[in-house]
C-alpha cells in the first residue's frame, strides 16, 4: 500500500481536493489499526462536512470501510434476501412489523440493527423490553435462523466494517453526524458487508430526522441507491414524512404494543401505510410483484412470522411488556385542529421520560414514553386527553413537558392532507 501523512491528507481535503484511491485506502486501514488518531479523523471528519465529496470517492470510502472487516454470504440459501434501512425517526417502529411480513412472501430478511442515540430509538431496544430476546446472536444462528424461519432482527457482529464503528462514536461527539459522504458511507459500508441482494432505503424528511429538507434527503438517497447500484445490491429509496411522529406510540414496550396492532391487522393507518410500501419495493427488488402484503397483515400470516422470529431468539411472543409504573396525562388547552405536533419535540420528550440514552453506556426504561391521543391534522377538544407521558422516575415529567413547549399548536381549518410518502428513487 502506497504511504501518506494523515496531516498531508487532511490538508489536501481541507483546500478542497480530491483523495485518490490509494489515500482513502491508506486513510480508512490506518484509522482503523490506530496509526491514524482519532484526532487526525476529527479534522478530516470536519473537512468532508464542509467541502464534501464526489461519487468515486464517496465509493472508494465505503469500499474501503467493508474491507476493514468481514463480509457475510447469504448464496447459499434458497431464497431471495432483501433488507431495509430507515435513517431513523419518532415512533419509527416499520422494521418490526416489515421483516416477518416480508419473509412470509417467501424472502429471507437479515436486518442488523442499531441502538438508539439521542431523541432516535434503536430497534433492539424496542425488541429487548420481550422478555428473554437476545439481540447477540452468532452469525451461524444467524445463517440457521434465516434458512429456518426467514426472518432475524440482530446486532450486527463486531466483524462488520469495524472502521465504521470507530468512525461513527467520533462523528457523534464531533458535530459531524450529518456529513452526507459520512452518513452514506456509514449505512452502505454495513449493508453492503451484510450481503443482502436487495435493500430499501427508507429516508426520513422532516424536524425529526437528520435531513430536515426534501432537498438533503434526496441527495443522500442518491448518494446511498449509487452506492448499492454500483456494489451489486438492488438499491432504491422511499423518501417520506418524519415532521410529525410516525404512529401514536413512542417508547420501547409501546412501540412493540404499536407494531402488534399492526400485525394483528390493526395499528395507525400512518404505519400501516409506510409498512405496506416498503414491503412492496422490497418484494419488488426480489423479483415478487404479484404480492398483497396488506392482505398478509389481515390474515395472520405476517404474525405468525414474527412469533417464530422472536421466539428463535428465545423471546416469548406472549409475555406480558413492561409497563411504566407512572403516568401522565396533557390535555388539549384548546378546541380546534392540531395543526403541529412536532416531531423532534416529541422524540425530545420521550427521551428525557427515560425511552432513549444521552450516552451509548446508558440504560434505557423499557416501559418509558409517550403514547399520543390525537395525530397532526385531527380535531380536539379542549379538556381532551392530547397525549399521555409514562415512566418509572416521576421527578423525569417536569424535563419532558418543558420539551412540547412550542411543539403543538392549534388551528382553526384542517392542515393539508399530511403525504406519508413523499417520494421515490
Amino acid at each position: 500500500m502506497a504511504d501518506f501523512s494523515a496531516v498531508e491528507l487532511i490538508i489536501a481535503k481541507r483546500e478542497r481536493g480530491e483523495l485518490s484511491t490509494d489515500a482513502i485506502d491508506w486513510l480508512i486501514a490506518n484509522y482503523t489499526s490506530g496509526v491514524v488518531a482519532d484526532e487526525q479523523m476529527s479534522a478530516m471528519a470536519m473537512a468532508i462536512l464542509l467541502n464534501g465529496m464526489n461519487r468515486r470517492e464517496i465509493r472508494d470510502l465505503t469500499a474501503a470501510m467493508i474491507r476493514s472487516g468481514e463480509r457475510l454470504d447469504f448464496s447459499s440459501l434458497a431464497a431471495p434476501t432483501a433488507d431495509k434501512h430507515s435513517t431513523g425517526g419518532v415512533g419509527d417502529k416499520i422494521t418490526l412489523p416489515l421483516v416477518p411480513l416480508v419473509a412470509s412472501f417467501g424472502v429471507a430478511v437479515p436486518q442488523l440493527s442499531g441502538r438508539g442515540l439521542g431523541h432516535t430509538g434503536g430497534t433492539l431496544d424496542k425488541l429487548e423490553s420481550i422478555p428473554g430476546w437476545r439481540a447477540s446472536i452468532s452469525n451461524a444462528e444467524m445463517h440457521k435462523q434465516l434458512a429456518e424461519v426467514g426472518a432475524v432482527i440482530c446486532a450486527a457482529g463486531s466483524g462488520l466494517a469495524p472502521a465504521d464503528r470507530k468512525l461513527y462514536a467520533l462523528r457523534d461527539v464531533t458535530g459531524t453526524v450529518e456529513a452526507i459522504p459520512l452518513i452514506a458511507s456509514s449505512i452502505m459500508s454495513k449493508k453492503i458487508a451484510e450481503g443482502t441482494g436487495s435493500l430499501v432505503l427508507d429516508v426520513k424528511v422532516g424536524s425529526g430526522a437528520f435531513m430536515k429538507t426534501l432537498d438533503r434527503a434526496r441527495e443522500l438517497a442518491q448518494v446511498m441507491v449509487d452506492l448499492g447500484n454500483d456494489s451489486g445490491v438492488k438499491t432504491s429509496a422511499l423518501l417520506t414524512d418524519m415532521s410529525t411522529p410516525l404512529g401514536l406510540k413512542m417508547g420501547n414496550a409501546l412501540e412493540v404494543e404499536e407494531s402488534l396492532e399492526v400485525l394483528a391487522g390493526g395499528g395507525p393507518a400512518d404505519v400501516v401505510e409506510i409498512t405496506v410500501e416498503l414491503a412492496r419495493e422490497m418484494l419488488k427488488l426480489s423479483g415478487i410483484t404479484d404480492a398483497d402484503p396488506a392482505a398478509a397483515l389481515r390474515d395472520g400470516r405476517a404474525m405468525d412470522k414474527w412469533r417464530q422470529m422472536i421466539a428463535a431468539q428465545g423471546g416469548d411472543p406472549d409475555a406480558k411488556l413492561p409497563v411504566a409504573r407512572e403516568s401522565h396525562t396533557i390535555l388539549a388547552t384548546q378546541t380546534g385542529h392540531l395543526t403541529k405536533l412536532d416531531a423532534l419535540a416529541v422524540g425530545i420528550a420521550s427521551w428525557r421520560l427515560g425511552a432513549g440514552r444521552a450516552r451509548k453506556e446508558d440504560a434505557v426504561q423499557f416501559g418509558a414514553g409517550i403514547q399520543l391521543h390525537a395525530q397532526q391534522g385531527d380535531r380536539v377538544v379542549a379538556g381532551q386527553p392530547l397525549l399521555t407521558m409514562f415512566t418509572d422516575e416521576p421527578e423525569r415529567f417536569e424535563r419532558a413537558e418543558q420539551a412540547l413547549d412550542g411543539g403543538i399548536e392549534y388551528g382553526n381549518s384542517a392542515p393539508q392532507e399530511r403525504r406519508i410518502i413523499l417520494e421515490r428513487l
